[in-house]
């Protein structure tokens, strides 16, 4: 983000798991039916579901609602370099 740009606080807002409202959201990574997977001001979040559909993006505001069956969100985390044996031993 640029000096100038304000960082979005990034809120959740889940509605009887049919409209999920977001702000904090910077990029749509990628969205189909069953996944929307977006980068927010704390990570990358994976929404899945069924019948997912964009029904709001402003990326300039950092708002995105999606509609459609919400199952689960989860959160990925960054990988740490160096392969499986480095962060199994820590």
């Amino acid at each position: 983000m640029g000096e100038n740009q304000m960082q979005m606080p990034h809120r959740l807002t889940l509605n009887e798991r049919r409209q999920l409202s977001m702000t904090g959201v910077s990029e749509v990574v990628s969205f189909d039916d069953t996944a929307v997977v977006l980068r927010t001001e704390l990570g990358t979040l994976v929404i899945q579901g069924q019948e997912l559909q964009l029904k709001t993006l402003s990326l300039d505001g950092g708002q995105v609602v999606v509609e459609g069956s919400v199952a689960a969100l989860h959160y990925e985390q960054s990988r740490t370099p160096g392969g499986w044996f480095r962060r199994l031993l820590g």
